[in-house]
């Protein structure tokens, strides 16, 4: 790790304060790197759930408090904030448990205000998982190992895959479903962002998916399928009003939303040591250790934060750690400037107005690749851990029960409807499966009885490779995870 850190050539070091034109055009990069990112679960939660004239607002809100979260992070207050140039944005991996959320309420009769007042509320209070997981987060990697964050991370992409290719289609009842300028709209999208993903060039691989974004907006706008008509009747000023929606707690949504918290800790973990690195500070040691436990300490904070002001669940987003090192700027006062120009952009709700119009296909052609890659990300963790038997069954269990449940879910229809709304979702079965599962089966499950001395070599050698590779893991995760 030291290694690779002095690899890195840094013209502002972490506490270094470059002067105004390199701030801000060093904090521009890591608002077009993480903008997309940022905005773009609020888009996906308003369209499915059907919340209507309220997105404008919630994507408003989700710059503001990605502004403030950014800020609490950098400049560290008291013992919240890990001190590092840190961007922190809405999370994906939120997404499914959040609509499964939206839908029971939907279910229920509930109309937007009942389903925001649930969502944020829920998602508050499975904050302080977090917040209270910060206290001991080195101990938790020996309940919530690899394999188990690389099950449940899988078990994320694919359950969200179903969004995606419906709104390639066009949209949930939408009157053209499957459309073939619907599918071309999707497919400019997608090979676009394959096609900037080629580049040599650092930045513009960074801006594949804004890229890709914007020219399928502006092809879809120049054959009439954008409507910029409502825009007039937005209001000029966005004001963040907490819980203007209520506040609403539901237990079969919460469990879902607090397992994703578990895993965001550890997400936070790697990202934190991967951003370290690239700043040239500490990834071991006392000093290390601190900053993390502050660092995952102020990404709960943030969430409670972002819930209180009406917006998603957030994270630390680790493709800035990328612009640290195409910019040689680490200084965490650059925080500042990405946090004043997201707040900015959040107070002018025609900004949310205007990408709320984006057709469906559009984004749909983009979070294909966006939640595909995220399963692969937990596939390749499953890998990193081993393919020996033992964490293919577990892996193989919880991903069959998680997508059997998804697939059929009359496999439940016996159930009382409240134990039905827990174990229905695919998450949750699924990882509470990986969990009991991995707490459970013998470590020793692959050796023979007569391979004792070779079953202690690979014990040691498996332990030895989990906790060397737990950080570089998790930032492998959220890397293609937001």
């Amino acid at each position: 790790m030291a290694k690779h850190s002095s690899s890195i050539d840094l013209v502002y070091g972490l506490d270094d304060k470059p002067r105004f034109s390199v701030a801000v055009f060093a904090a521009l990069q890591h608002v077009l790197a993480s903008f997309i990112g940022i905005i773009t679960p609020t888009l996906i939660v308003g369209g499915v759930l059907g919340l209507g004239s309220e997105v404008p607002y919630l994507v408003s809100m989700a710059l503001i408090v990605s502004g403030i979260g950014t800020f609490i992070q950098a400049r560290r207050i008291g013992p919240v904030g890990s001190g590092l140039l840190c961007v922190q944005g809405t999370s994906f991996a939120f997404l499914s448990s959040i609509l499964a959320a939206g839908f029971i309420v939907k279910g229920n009769g509930g109309g937007p205000d009942e389903i925001l007042s649930t969502i944020f509320g829920v998602c508050f209070l499975a904050a302080f998982v977090e917040i209270f997981l910060s206290r001991f987060i080195e101990k938790l990697r020996h309940i919530i190992t690899p394999v188990v964050t690389g099950t449940i991370i899988t078990l994320i992409g694919l359950s969200l895959i179903k969004v995606s290719m419906t709104d390639i289609a066009g949209g949930f009842g939408a009157p053209d479903m499957g459309a073939p300028v619907n599918l071309a709209l999707a497919g400019l999208v997608l090979i676009t962002i394959v096609i900037f993903n080629r580049f040599q060039m650092h930045m513009l691989r960074l801006s594949a998916v804004i890229i890709g974004l914007s020219l399928g907006f502006v092809v879809a706008w120049s054959i009439g399928k954008v409507d910029f008509s409502g825009l007039s009747d937005l209001s000029l000023i966005a004001i963040p009003v907490p819980f203007k929606y209520g506040f609403s707690f539901d237990l079969a949504a919460f469990l879902p939303i607090a397992i994703i918290y578990v895993i965001t800790a550890l997400e936070t973990t790697g990202d934190l040591t991967a951003n370290s690195m690239v700043s040239k500070q500490p990834v071991d040691g006392p000093i290390y250790i601190r900053r993390i436990k502050a660092g995952v300490l102020a990404d709960g904070v943030n969430s409670a934060i972002a819930s209180t002001l009406n917006s998603l669940p957030m994270t630390t987003f680790s493709q800035n750690n990328g612009v640290i090192q195409l910019t040689g700027v680490a200084s965490r006062h650059v925080a500042l400037f990405i946090a004043a120009i997201l707040a900015l952009l959040g107070l002018f709700p025609i900004i949310g107005g205007v990408l709320q119009q984006m057709p469906k296909p559009v984004l749909g052609g983009a979070t294909l690749i966006m939640f595909g890659t995220v399963a692969m990300a937990g596939v390749k963790i499953i890998a990193e851990a081993g393919l020996n038997r033992r964490n293919m069954l577990i892996t193989a269990i919880s991903i069959g029960m998680g997508l059997g449940v998804a697939g059929v879910p009359e496999v439940l229809s016996a159930m009382p409807d409240d134990i039905k709304n827990i174990i229905g979702s695919p998450l949750t079965i699924g990882a509470l499966s990986a969990i009991f599962l991995n707490l459970l089966l013998p470590h020793h499950l692959d050796a023979a009885p007569h391979a004792a001395s070779e079953h202690a070599g690979a014990q040691a050698e498996s332990a030895e490779s989990s906790e060397d590779g737990r950080a570089m893991t998790a930032a492998t995760v959220s890397s293609t995870a937001k």
